[in-house]
This record gives structure tokens, C-alpha cells and sequence, in this order.
């Protein structure tokens, strides 16, 4: 029998590589991928087409350490990572939630990415 926490694993790689098929970052409109581990969460604005990185942000962060993975904390993620994409002149994104539900934090960082002026 498998151990229950790598079905759970596999199954989030599955919905990825689902969600995956249909969402690609172009440099007009890069993907936010969020990435949810059990105690942070971190995000990333990518361009695709050239395989770069433009902007990112994380709990794990310094500044942000405080507040920690929780909602407040992908709230707090989610902010940050439109401040610097919008630094970087991107502010329309296609959204990878990374196979996770749309639910609790991964919402959270979309929501407060949308408010904070991230158009997707």
C-alpha cells in the first residue's frame, strides 16, 4: 500500500500538470505560480517564452518571516509580489495555482494580488 501523504503529493501533480496544459506565461502576460508548503507560501511572476523569473516573493522572506504561511502571511505574499511585478512592468498575469485548491491561502495571495493592481 502507498503511504496516503504521497497520494496526496501525486494527486497535486496530477491537477498541475492539468491546470498546466492550458496556462504558459508570454512576456505580455506572465504566469503567477504560487508554491504552498505546510508552513509558507511563496509565489513567482515567470516569463515562459524565455524561461526567466521577473518577480517573486516569499514568506520566508525577512521582513514578511513574521507572519509565517498562514493567510495573513499570503495575504501579506500576495501584495509584495504585485508591488514587484508592477516594478518590473508586468501587470496583467495568467494565474498557476500550482495544482493546489483555490481555497484559504493560495486564495488569499490572489486576492490580495488582484487589489493590490495585478490584472487576471
Amino acid at each position: 500500500m502507498s503511504d496516503p501523504a504521497q497520494k496526496k503529493r501525486n494527486a497535486r501533480v496530477r491537477r498541475h500538470r492539468r491546470v498546466r496544459k492550458k496556462v504558459q506565461g508570454t512576456a505580455d502576460r506572465p504566469r503567477l505560480a504560487v508554491f504552498r508548503s505546510n508552513k509558507h507560501i511563496s509565489a513567482q511572476v515567470i516569463d515562459d517564452q524565455t524561461g526567466r523569473t521577473l518577480a517573486s516573493a516569499s514568506s520566508l522572506e525577512a521582513d514578511l518571516r513574521s507572519s509565517g504561511g498562514n493567510v495573513e502571511g499570503a495575504k501579506k505574499v500576495g501584495e509584495l509580489v504585485a508591488a514587484r511585478a508592477k516594478e518590473a512592468g508586468v501587470s496583467r498575469v495568467v494565474f498557476d495555482r500550482g495544482g493546489f485548491h483555490y481555497h484559504g491561502r493560495v486564495a488569499s495571495l490572489a486576492d490580495a494580488a488582484r487589489t493590490s493592481g495585478l490584472e487576471f
